[in-house]
């Protein structure tokens, strides 16, 4: 004999079911900024091994000219350096990429500042920095030492690999004016792997590299903002050997995505995986791509293929893998053209099928421009360009973080 619930009973089982299905995806502001304490926070934050967030914001603090930061896991953030502390920006303004290496001090990029190339225009062309935990900021090298800036300016990118050494990226200048991949070692020496457009022209292979991440097999792998075989000035996706060999896997058009590539990740099943910022299909924002080890380019979502543009336009940051197999990325969102939109977060599978988790309403974050990081907790962590409620002419940007039940990482 079945025995019939009471109706009242099976909607509080019901409202309950939600209850918990709602409370299992979780956003939160953690910290806002207000200028004092760094303001538009544009890369990335690194989780330390105690459980605390770092980052850099790009401008604001003492002198305007950008931080280095701790945040607790609740949210109190501490400035640790404040850069342009020295006499003509000599060392540094406009952080980026932060990490922690294996010796335990922070390494990282800004894009301005240094001693060299003081001009009218420029006020440098960008350093690479250690910070100690003694938050002493030593500066390891000042691009355009080299005459005609051979060496590049604005770096863009820094990691540490397998090796010990650093590598990164410079999106402009270089041997031959088009960007280059460099080598640094913890100790200060700067090589020049490879300068991009060797042939002149229409650079084939690549012009203007934006980011590197090194695979696998050891190799390292990264975009181009422009140049490629297809006339289409979309960018490239290349492959660097370490002894400075370079492969184009692939070069873009309007179908598979344009320019402001954010960078590749690899994923467990040894594909890679990435954003563009335009093109994919007719009238679409953007692209989610995977890309083979050999080149070939499947694109796994087109964005704002319909006219509200719920699923968010202009994915500017790189995506990070889940702990459950998934993607999770940022849409930049948009104002203007009878839209407004202030950035997303989504899920996507290896498979295509996209989820937006979070809409951004200003308030609680605007332009996430930088890539998610999963901290140990499972949960997600990034930053926003703009937004939140600090006391800020500009609207200075926050930190934020959203739990969606994961396990820990």
């Amino acid at each position: 004999m079945i025995k019939l619930q009471p109706l009242s009973k099976i909607l509080l089982t019901i409202l309950a079911f939600c209850a918990v299905t709602v409370s299992a995806q979780t956003f939160t502001t953690l910290a806002n900024f207000n200028g004092t304490n760094g303001a538009h926070p544009d890369s990335s934050l690194v989780q330390g091994s105690g459980g605390s967030f770092y980052g850099t914001a790009s401008t604001g603090g003492l002198h305007s000219s950008g931080t280095i930061f701790k945040m607790s896991p609740a949210g109190k953030v501490t400035v640790l350096y404040n850069f342009c502390s020295l006499t003509d920006c000599n060392d540094g303004a406009g952080p980026g990429t932060l990490l922690v290496a294996s010796d335990g001090n922070a390494y990282g990029i800004t894009s301005t500042g240094g001693a060299n190339c003081h001009d009218l225009v420029n006020i440098g062309c960008g350093t690479i920095f250690k910070l100690t935990p003694q938050k002493k900021l030593i500066t390891l090298y000042s691009f355009c030492a080299q005459t005609n800036c051979t060496d590049g300016w604005t770096p863009n990118s820094l990691i540490q690999a397998t090796d010990g050494n650093f590598y990164g990226t410079a999106f402009t200048s270089g041997p031959n004016g088009f960007g280059e991949v460099f080598k640094i070692t913890p100790g200060g020496v700067f090589t020049v792997l490879y300068g991009f457009c060797p042939q002149g022209g229409s650079c084939t292979d690549g012009g203007l590299p934006e980011n590197l991440m090194q695979a696998a097999n050891g190799n390292f792998y990264g975009t181009t903002y422009e140049g490629g075989t297809n006339n289409t000035d979309c960018g490239v996706v290349f492959e660097l050997a370490p002894n400075g060999t370079l492969t184009t896997l692939h070069s873009f058009d309007a179908n598979d995505g344009c320019y402001l590539h954010s960078g590749l990740i690899q994923g467990t099943d040894g594909n890679f995986y990435g954003t563009t910022q335009d093109g994919g299909a007719p009238h679409s924002r953007g692209t989610v791509y995977q890309l083979t080890s050999s080149g070939t380019l499947t694109r796994l979502h087109s964005f704002c293929t319909e006219t509200s543009c719920s699923d968010g336009e202009l994915p500017g940051a790189a995506l990070v893998q889940g702990s459950d197999g998934n993607l999770y990325g940022t849409t930049r969102g948009v104002v203007g053209g009878g839209r407004t939109n202030d950035g997303t977060i989504f899920e996507i599978t290896p498979g295509g099928e996209l989820t937006t988790l979070h809409q951004f309403a200003y308030t609680d974050g605007a332009w996430p421009v930088a890539a998610l990081i999963q901290a140990a907790n499972g949960d997600f962590y990034g930053t926003t360009l703009y937004g939140g409620f600090a006391k800020c002419t500009q609207s200075c940007g926050t930190v934020f973080s959203l739990s969606l039940g994961l396990g820990p990482r």
